[in-house]
């Protein structure tokens, strides 16, 4: 087992600890301990509760406490119990009683890695559910935490959400601390800090702040440590809790906190000065603060030439506006603006919708919903099926629609082009708003005409330029507009011109590129 230095301190203050045995200090007699830790858990089958006893003692003169399944079992055989329970026996009940504790606790377990003292039965339990091992000695007022934390996790695998052609295929995992170290490996500067709390008053879910000093924000960053310690809660079992009570705007429809699931995004992110939120038990990132422009650009953007790049983004941008605006358009041309049309398509329209008992706008509503109900049919089911039901339902429902005569091919048309449209976009969270509002612009348009369709982008634009991610712009570099940030937004410029980081979200350090 890897050896580090005693470290003869108390729990950090970051540590949560349970309010009704805050107060509640350990019984100097082991005995008493165990019975209470007993009573506390129920009783619990997982409790594991070793006792030692020196020769001519009836009373347990040490304990050794653990959770099997989160802490190393065969460390602690070996390294903790079979040690003491050689070393015990040479001190009798006196030295035992009037031994400095510190000392004793030095000889006693020296080697067998970080232990930490606590004085609380709350900080106690904390480590106790954390997967460390306690350590109890008779006559003392403090139990010894030794960090010997094993549980099964997942292996460090490609992410199947956010895929790449070119670039890692690594993707983060639900432990914090394998997670933290994917970044650490892509940026091996000491500028790179963590800051860890626990939130949730019955989960105690570890949550890491990990910035740049010097690239970060102070006031951004001070924002983010402020509402995270504002958050009062009973759990936190994924990232999404703590996203839904830290973002600026909680009733927009558009995310304000960035979320990605590989880690050369985040030390991409790391490195323009933003902050970056893991979760205990989650694979998703945040990133804080963010802009609307982040969500169309893709990791891989960064390792193609540029040129393809460029072309690559501002398709996604082309394929947002189809997927949010098409039906809308199509419903407002054939149903108000019918003379926009060159006759002989307008003839070809005309006669696909002969027969169709329904206006436009049902028209799209129907296959809108039914194509959705599909999509979401296609996720829930299992994936050696859930693929082919979707595409196999979406072709068999659609020719059956138009022979029946319920929708015009021409409508069919437009909603694939449009669904079709929506999975260009790199990041999910923010597909959904737009699934959402092509309904909103559906209905406009089909009130109002092209009118609506204008005069609902254009709320759309106030309302996205009147958003802030934890303070910043989150229409910036646009609106506000930043010559210097616009390097990479619209297209991005060749690497040898990027020398300036954004200015959005800028500490001290500005200079991507050194002279030297």
């Amino acid at each position: 087992m890897h050896r580090q230095l005693f470290n003869n301190r108390s729990s950090s203050k970051n540590n949560q600890m349970l309010p009704e045995y805050a107060n509640i200090p350990i019984d100097p007699a082991v005995e008493n301990n165990l019975l209470r830790l007993k009573r506390d858990m129920g009783g619990s089958d997982d409790l594991i509760m070793r006792k030692i006893h020196n020769e001519g003692i009836d009373t347990a003169s040490a304990a050794v406490i653990y959770i099997d399944g989160l802490s190393n079992a065969m460390a602690i055989n070996q390294y903790i119990y079979d040690v003491l329970d050689y070393s015990l026996p040479r001190y009798d009940g006196e030295d035992m009683m009037t031994l400095d504790a510190g000392a004793l606790a030095k000889k006693l377990l020296n080697g067998m890695g970080p232990i930490r003292t606590v004085s609380d039965l709350g900080s106690l339990y904390k480590n106790l559910l954390s997967g460390e091992a306690i350590i109890l000695l008779r006559g003392h007022q403090y139990a010894y935490c030794a960090d010997i934390r094993e549980w099964k996790g997942r292996d460090v695998t490609e992410s199947t959400n956010q895929t790449s052609i070119r670039g890692p295929r690594e993707s983060f995992t639900e432990t914090l601390r394998t997670n933290t170290s994917l970044i650490r490996r892509k940026i091996k500067d000491p500028r790179l800090w963590l800051e860890t709390v626990t939130i949730g008053h019955m989960t105690k879910t570890d949550v890491t702040l990990m910035y740049i000093n010097g690239l970060a924000k102070p006031d951004v960053l001070q924002l983010v440590r402020d509402r995270l310690s504002k958050i009062k809660i009973d759990g936190i079992l994924d990232s999404g809790y703590i996203e839904e009570l830290i973002e600026d705007n909680k009733w927009s429809l558009f995310p304000t906190v960035f979320n990605t699931e590989l880690p050369d995004n985040v030390a991409g992110q790391l490195l323009e000065g933003r902050v970056a939120i893991l979760v205990e038990g989650t694979p998703n990132v945040l990133i804080a603060p963010t802009q609307m422009i982040t969500f169309f650009q893709s990791t891989e953007d960064y390792y193609q030439r540029t040129f393809y790049a460029s072309l690559l983004r501002m398709l996604r941008f082309g394929s947002v506006f189809i997927s949010l605006l098409f039906p809308s358009l199509y419903i407002a041309i054939t149903t108000f603006h019918r003379d926009m049309l060159p006759a002989s398509l307008l003839i070809s329209l005309a006669a696909q919708r002969e027969g169709v008992p329904f206006p436009a706008f049902f028209e799209a509503l129907i296959m809108e919903i039914t194509f959705e109900i599909l999509r979401e049919a296609g996720l829930r089911m299992p994936r050696a099926i859930g693929q082919a039901v979707s595409v196999v339902g979406t072709l068999v429902i659609g020719q059956a629609a138009v022979e029946a005569g319920i929708v015009s091919a021409a409508m069919v048309i437009v909603v694939s082009i449009t669904a079709i449209s929506t999975f260009t976009l790199p990041a999910y969270s923010m597909s959904i708003p737009v699934r959402i509002l092509r309904f909103v612009f559906m209905g406009v348009a089909a009130s109002f005409g092209l009118f609506g369709i204008i005069m609902g982008f254009f709320v759309l634009m106030l309302h996205l330029c009147a958003l802030r991610s934890f303070g910043e712009p989150f229409m910036s570099p646009l609106s506000p507009f930043q010559k210097n940030d616009m390097q990479d937004a619209l297209v991005r410029l060749p690497r040898w011109l990027s020398f300036k980081r954004p200015d959005t979200s800028l500490g001290t350090d500005s200079n991507r590129i050194r002279k030297s």
